[in-house]
């Protein structure tokens, strides 16, 4: 098995830089590397494994000689350099929504739907990170009962949004607690500072949003769910700094107790159960931020659903529903000789 020569297209954005934490982490085997950014950023210089890279300009000659391309420069960039990318060679595993509901495009959550990636022309989307944490739970279950129907209501950090989304949080805490004006850079309409904001992405039909529906669309896709399951999704922006977190109803085919279900998910792969309310043992967002499991507690009946289950899922969104799944599916890309 040979080791890639790869590409890191957007290497000085918040993912990119923790997409090359995770590489550093996993020992990633790679021949060479390169971080592409665009000409803004060009020039500037990256240390990894001991050795300076100077970022190069996301140019099509940019791309000769690569065999996988690890993509977070927004769904413009892609979209502009897919082609040139595929032309030279190359696999790209696109962190944007650009490509996700292309139906000759594999929605890939490593663990999950891997026999999918034998299915790529050259791009493999990774899903929403909303969808990346819910996924890797929701499999092991689904396989054992068959999903029927499921409601999902996601408290979003703002981490998911942005450094401007960031500094909404910080400063405009800072300001509230000052009782100081604040001029929010992300959030316009709604101070971030403790409140909630029941909307995330743009208003589409029946007054759902982007977002909401990229959970519903994307959970379809990568569990190959026929259109008479029924999913509905509520996405809340939150005073959270790292790690998404949600509520999570699914009726299932047949009956699945809670401990049955506690028994799936403790061996499911990248899953992580922290479930022990006799001892107030349940996942919080700080206590996942910056870990790869996506932790699931609160298991219980559902009462309001027929072989009803409920669950908590939290997960760090920059990891699980970015930059790591994104080194994984690279990793499952080299085991299963697909580049």
């Amino acid at each position: 098995m040979s080791s890639p020569n790869i590409a890191i297209l957007g290497a000085t954005g918040v993912v990119g830089q923790e997409i090359l934490k995770i590489l550093d982490e996993k020992n990633f085997p790679f021949n060479e590397i390169k971080f592409l950014a665009s000409a803004r950023s060009a020039g500037n210089q990256i240390e990894f494994k001991g050795k300076i890279y100077t970022v190069e300009e996301a140019k099509p000659e940019a791309f000769e000689g690569l065999n996988i391309v690890l993509a977070s420069a927004g769904g413009a960039t892609s979209k502009a350099l897919a082609e040139e990318i595929i032309k030279k060679g190359a696999v790209m595993v696109d962190n944007s929504s650009a490509f996700r509901m292309e139906p000759e495009v594999p929605l890939v959550i490593a663990g999950v739907n891997d026999d999918d990636l034998k299915k790529h022309k050259g791009i493999i989307a990774n899903p929403n990170c909303s969808t990346s944490q819910l996924m890797l739970p929701l499999k092991p279950l689904h396989d054992y009962a068959n999903i029927k129907r499921m409601i999902v209501s996601t408290y979003q950090s703002v981490s998911g949004a942005g450094k401007d989304a960031i500094d909404d949080l910080i400063e405009g805490t800072k300001a509230y607690l000052n009782n100081e004006q604040y001029d929010p850079k992300k959030f316009k309409d709604y101070l971030i500072s403790f409140n909630l904001i029941p909307h995330i992405d743009s208003f589409v039909d029946y007054d759902y949003t982007k977002e909401e529906m990229k959970v519903v669309n994307e959970t379809r896709k990568i569990l190959h769910l026929s259109k008479d399951v029924r999913i509905s999704c509520t996405a809340v922006r939150v005073p959270v700094h790292t790690s998404h977190s949600e509520s999570v109803s699914v009726e299932f085919e047949k009956e699945i107790t809670p401990e049955k279900a506690r028994e799936i998910l403790s061996s499911a792969y990248g899953v992580e159960v922290v479930d022990d309310v006799a001892n107030l043992k349940y996942p919080t967002p700080i206590e996942a931020a910056g870990k790869d499991p996506v932790y699931v507690g609160r298991i219980r009946k559902e009462l309001a659903l027929d072989n009803g289950l409920a669950m908590w899922v939290v997960a760090d969104n920059l990891r699980i529903g970015a930059a790591l799944n994104t080194v994984r599916i690279a990793e499952k890309l080299v085991e299963m000789n697909l580049f």
